[in-house]
């Protein structure tokens, strides 16, 4: 029986810090790349559900189905509720302390299913379909008896362990059906090996054990946050999505776990985001080191600075966990797309363009992490200078944007923002003493240019906004921006008019907004962060109870777990785009933030 199909925001996510894996609520694992993000999928269902790949397990005909992650973890249980009983299925990636490593053989990658009937007596159906390499590989799958089922991957194995016996499928695969009554369990255990011999634990208790000690280092990470009061579980479970996108070994965080998932169905709007991309640096910083996560904060810093000290001056648009240069983009003609929607799409083309605002970025996420406490070494400094010097030469110039547009390059406003937030910032970091020996009086001569071409050329009388481009007559979310880098105040007269005209001709309907005029006009998704960052200026220009009107009405656009992609239809609702989203929750976390900010500022005044 094959699985049901599913919407986008029918999929949950687990993880361990190196790779995740997409579970639809239907039971069925439809997308994995092992051993980390950007590797080729095992499974892969999600972009072609012929050739893809899939691990099911479901009941066998129609249930009623409740799902929800385990409270602050990112253990997963799916309810099905069916005519003759009750099963929970809880998935997991196997992650510990490095201490508790110590005790006990651990390995590389584990995926634990564990079933249990809760009531009455269930049948089960589980199919077992693996298709490395993007489903361009049927692979032999081995019976090694009590070792389980052995898949070679090239060097690496894949090993399959079931406390039943498992059979051969039609589709080359492994499958069973069975009957659970209350009472019972069972469990699997995938496994991956690659640069060690690979680790067979045992089944039984062992998988109970797993289970406690992964709930116990979720619940414990989550416990550091210092956010409390509103919206706190959708702020908590956005930071989980977060550090289920972090790449442990390096600190990296990725964009999405997925690759083209598409902005427009049956559409070409398909990109791989599963790398690191300096656009979301300075949101990153903010929303980890805002929450408390000040070891996630510095490991992404440390990443950070890793990443670019390769190519500085000159910045990569995007990167790799290691801070590499990703692969370049190419189409996976075998591959008939996420309601075929396609071409399919591994690498991104995005390493090819110029992106101005990464410099300020940069900077700004350097700045804010210091703070006033720490000191910054040599390099570093020298780094910073160095994007200053860089912005200086180059600002004038045009480029391709924050919306990475594959078009002509233009003089985008939010890229002269985030120009003149690197002087602005490395300035600021001068006169704290932070930073020496820079020629401040050049970046204060350049930064007043940039503000001077901002406030003349980048304001449209005939629209009375911001907008996208200089001498463009196009409208951009991204420009409610300037109020949050501190360009100008949120409650000035300039930036109420540009969000009365924003929300006017890019907002669908409450609570959503379109990123531009030519998203709108390419029938794309609302894009969910623009959502957030309207909720974050309204909290600055003091507008709190419409701030928390639209943070409720976007945070209702969230799936039955909490989770965001990059769009959403405005029509029916529906998610678009690759999922879940990094940026999107970096949005939520920082309009969070952003208000209790605001209310903060009000208590203290007594006002």
């Amino acid at each position: 029986m094959a699985a049901a199909a599913s919407k986008i925001q029918d999929y949950a996510i687990i993880g361990d810090g190196r790779s995740a894996a997409l579970i639809s609520k239907h039971g069925s694992l439809d997308w994995l790349c092992w051993p980390r993000f950007d590797s080729a999928s095992i499974f892969g269902a999600i972009i072609d559900p012929r050739i893809g790949g899939r691990w099911s397990i479901h009941p066998v005909g129609d249930s009623q189905i409740n799902r929800r992650y385990v409270d602050n973890t990112n253990v997963l249980e799916t309810t099905f509720s069916h005519s003759s009983g009750t099963i929970v299925l809880t998935d997991f990636m196997a992650v510990t302390s490095e201490k508790e490593k110590t005790r006990q053989l651990w390995p590389e990658h584990e995926l634990i299913r564990l079933i249990k009937c809760k009531a009455g007596e269930v049948r089960v159906v589980v199919e077992f379909d693996p298709r490395p390499d993007y489903g361009r590989t049927t692979p032999f799958i081995m019976d090694a008896g009590k070792l389980g089922w052995r898949v070679n991957i090239g060097k690496n194995l894949l090993n399959l362990r079931s406390e039943i016996k498992l059979g051969a499928n039609t589709n080359a695969g492994l499958s069973a059906s069975l009957t659970l009554k209350v009472g019972e369990a069972l469990a699997f255990s995938l496994t991956f090996s690659g640069e060690s011999p690979a680790v067979l634990t045992p089944l039984g208790d062992a998988v109970a054990e797993k289970l406690n000690l992964t709930t116990d280092w979720w619940r414990s990470w989550a416990a550091k946050s210092n956010y409390h009061g509103p919206y706190e579980r959708s702020v908590i479970r956005s930071a989980l999505v977060l550090k289920l996108l972090s790449y442990a070994p390096s600190g990296a965080i990725i964009a999405a776990p997925t690759t083209s998932l598409p902005e427009r169905i049956a559409g070409d709007l398909n990109w791989d985001y599963r790398f690191a991309w300096l656009r979301d640096a300075s949101f990153t910083v903010h929303a980890l080191f805002g929450l408390g996560y000040k070891d996630d904060s510095e490991a992404f810093v440390d990443w950070l600075l890793h990443a670019t000290r390769l190519t500085r001056p000159q910045l990569r648009v995007v990167y790799d966990v290691f801070g590499e240069c990703p692969p370049r983009e190419c189409e996976l003609m075998q591959l008939r797309g996420y309601a075929s929607s396609c071409p399919v799409r591994i690498g991104n083309a995005a390493i090819e363009q110029l992106q101005l605002d990464l410099y300020g970025e940069v900077v700004e996420a350097v700045s804010h992490f210091i703070g006033d406490d720490k000191r910054l070494d040599r390099d570093v400094q020298k780094m910073l200078q160095q994007c200053a010097e860089y912005v200086c030469e180059h600002w004038q110039e045009a480029d391709n944007g924050i919306w990475e547009e594959r078009d002509e390059r233009r003089h985008y406003t939010h890229s002269l923002l985030m120009c003149w937030v690197a002087l602005d910032r490395i300035l600021k970091m001068h006169a704290r003493g932070k930073v020496s020996g820079i020629p401040a009086q050049k970046y204060e001569t350049e930064r007043q240019r940039i503000r001077e071409e901002i406030e003349t050329r980048a304001w449209s009388t005939k629209l009375a906004a911001y907008v996208q481009a200089i001498g463009s007559e196009d409208l951009d979310a991204s420009v409610l921006l300037l109020a949050r880098h501190g360009f100008e105040e949120a409650f000035s007269q300039r930036m109420q008019q540009t969000h009365a005209s924003i929300r006017n001709r890019l907002a669908p309907r409450r609570g959503l907004l379109h990123r531009n005029q030519q998203s709108k006009d390419r029938h794309e998704g609302a894009f969910a962060l623009c959502s957030f960052w309207e909720v974050d200026f309204l909290a600055r220009c003091g507008n709190r109870s419409e701030a928390h009107e639209i943070f409720r009405a976007a945070l209702a656009y969230a799936n039955d777990v909490g989770l965001f992609a990059e769009e959403i239809d405005p029509k029916n609702g529906d998610a678009l785009g690759n999922f879940p989203q990094g940026f999107t929750h970096l949005g939520v976390i920082n309009a969070a933030l952003a208000l209790r900010e605001s209310e903060s500022v009000t208590d203290s005044s007594g006002s």
